[in-house]
């Protein structure tokens, strides 16, 4: 009976490890899924650069349009909408803290576009204080920009929900309480003038693979650790257990 047992007990480990072996593999094998599936995304946008600038014509006005504009190049033509301009807090540049600063372009047939036009510093002190940012809301500029995803949400601390200082960007809101009729899109400026008061050392989009690669990595090596702890005490301990009785 108890050899029985012994037995089943051997079983039921063999099992336990297989199964443990076999998932972490899985789940490493797809995390390099995922890993590949970013590196042929970040493939496709970055071949859409390389594409000849979109115009205000061929900017997206419903959602379904945006995703495949998304990492394209864009040249408008249009005014500043200053009153409606949007200081986007807790945003670093260079290793500072300020803000991304996002004003509204009007265009030549009434719609608008939100725009990041650039990074502004805060002040320490007097958080409340708004940098000076060039705005000329009275002439028409031409804007060089990329098509971006709306920027990333964080989380509001501050419940800053209005005003001109928010946390997050929701483009059916700055709508809402601009009056502006707002295409589904937004744009990152990558040129525009040096006295704007504004930095554009804009970071190069992440598509995290290497987060999945390292997933990847601590799966495999969950997976090893199993089936190295099953070799050692279920095959090799017993054996020397086994031959240091048998001297």
């Amino acid at each position: 009976m108890t050899l029985i047992r012994h037995r089943h007990h051997r079983w039921v480990i063999l099992v336990a490890a297989l199964v443990g072996v076999a998932g972490t593999a899985r789940l490493g094998l797809w995390q390099l899924d995922r890993a590949a599936q970013k590196i042929d995304r970040q493939t496709l946008l970055d071949e859409r650069q390389k594409l000849p600038e979109l115009t205000a014509a061929d900017l997206a006005r419903q959602p379904e349009e945006v995703d495949g504009q998304i990492q394209r190049l864009v040249r408008l033509q249009g005014r500043w909408v200053a009153r409606a301009t949007l200081f986007l807090d807790n945003r670093p540049m260079d290793g500072r803290v300020g803000f991304h600063v996002v004003t509204p372009l009007q265009l030549a047939d009434g719609t608008a576009v939100l725009v990041e036009r650039g990074w502004a510093p805060r002040n320490a002190l007097r958080r409340e204080d708004l940098p000076p940012v060039k705005t000329p809301d009275a002439e028409a500029v031409t804007v060089v920009a990329r098509i971006i995803p709306t920027p990333s949400r964080l989380f509001d601390f501050g419940g800053l929900e209005s005003g001109p200082i928010r946390q997050n960007l929701d483009i059916a809101a700055a709508a809402r309480e601009s009056g502006l009729s707002l295409r589904p899109v937004a744009l990152l400026q990558t040129e525009g003038p040096t006295d704007d008061g504004l930095l554009r050392h804009w970071s190069a989009p992440s598509t995290g693979v290497d987060k999945h690669h390292g997933y990847a990595a601590q799966w495999f090596a969950l997976s090893a650790l199993i089936a190295g702890l099953y070799v050692w005490f279920q095959l090799i301990r017993p054996r020397r257990l086994a031959a240091s009785h048998v001297e």
